[in-house]
């Protein structure tokens, strides 16, 4: 998937890391060319110089092609102005937007646009609005290095302790919920049906995990 940022500071570049880590294709726009040197220096994307919200660089930047955009500048002008852009112009399926006056929200929402106050803003919020189908990862630490991914538990796993799928240096269980109500297992802690898992585990070896657990539930 192409996906286009607009903004390089924290969020934009730490968004731009771990989509490019996750295989995408990514670029990423910002006026302030100093502003790139806060990206990964194993980030394989491209970088274009210009206002997020010009034509000229977004074409650039290859927004024709994309599938979907993030504003993620430090002002809400420039993220409304280049979302509408995206949206409406190019028709872009998926655009966010990270606001700072959260009183806009409304106006966003009546251009479909998604948003995310920046009181409650974190990259990973903008990883599962732009990659929905990746919603395993909830958080992420070391620039991506590191994530937390939320998974049913297989029926194979029932009346197993949770600490039982643990590896030493590989995966954690730091927390289960069930009825939506989150817990720290301890030995004792059994899984029940219905229960979703919260496991750390490296960003290299996650879809490993992924695969176990489908492979579980399957024979489950």
């Amino acid at each position: 998937m192409h996906v286009v940022i607009a903004g390089c500071g924290r969020v934009g570049s730490a968004l731009a890391g771990n989509l490019d880590r996750l295989g995408h294709s990514v670029v990423v726009v910002d006026k302030n060319r100093k502003a790139f040197e806060k990206l990964h220096a194993n980030f394989s994307g491209k970088q274009v110089v210009g206002f997020v919200f010009d034509q000229g660089a977004l074409e650039e930047a290859g927004i024709e092609d994309a599938s979907a955009f993030a504003a993620v500048t430090s002002g809400d002008n420039s993220n409304i102005v280049s979302a509408r852009v995206a949206k409406e112009h190019y028709r872009i399926g998926k655009v966010v937007a990270r606001i700072y006056d959260p009183r806009r929200a409304q106006v966003y929402q009546r251009l479909g646009i998604e948003t995310v106050a920046t009181v409650r803003w974190t990259t990973d919020q903008a990883l599962r609005s732009l990659l929905p189908e990746e919603a395993p990862v909830e958080h992420t630490f070391d620039n991506g290095e590191v994530v937390v991914m939320a998974l049913p538990a297989p029926a194979s796993e029932v009346g197993r302790p949770a600490l039982s799928l643990e590896a030493e240096g590989v995966r954690r269980v730091v927390a289960v919920s069930r009825f939506g109500v989150p817990r720290v297992p301890d030995k004792e802690f059994t899984i029940q049906e219905g229960d979703i898992l919260h496991i750390s585990t490296a960003r290299n070896v996650a879809s490993e995990l992924i695969r176990d657990l489908e492979r579980a539930r399957s024979e489950g």
